[in-house]
């Protein structure tokens, strides 16, 4: 059973920069296809950034440029810095798991809340 543990969310001004990690444990990473999910009051969930089995990292056009997500398979972690943090970033970011060979994310963890103030 894969499990996902988030940490690093917190409050921060408009502009300013946090980090968000994700270790998954009982599965090894390198099987994993990872990626990070957020959700904002009322609003549906979105992809914020998935990593790809050759290792690559697609992300939302609303992210490019201000956030970067790596995934050390060595550790089995999956991180998120985000940069430029504006307010409409506010929500609560959840960081999933998928085989590699399978489309649909089984695995979620608890999520870990950012909120930005302006």
């Amino acid at each position: 059973q894969v499990q996902l543990l988030e940490s690093g969310g917190g409050s921060v001004q408009a502009g300013g920069s946090l980090r968000l990690s994700c270790a998954a444990s009982g599965y090894t990473a390198s099987t994993l296809c990872m990626a990070w999910f957020r959700q904002a009051p009322g609003k549906e969930r979105e992809g914020v950034a998935h990593s790809n089995r050759d290792g690559s990292i697609v992300y939302a056009d609303v992210v490019k440029g201000r956030f970067t997500s790596s995934k050390d398979n060595a550790k089995n972690t999956l991180s998120l810095q985000m940069n430029s943090l504006k307010p409409e970033d506010t929500a609560m970011y959840y960081c999933a798991a998928r085989s590699c060979s399978g489309p649909n994310y089984d695995y979620w963890g608890q999520g870990t809340q950012v909120t930005v103030s302006s």
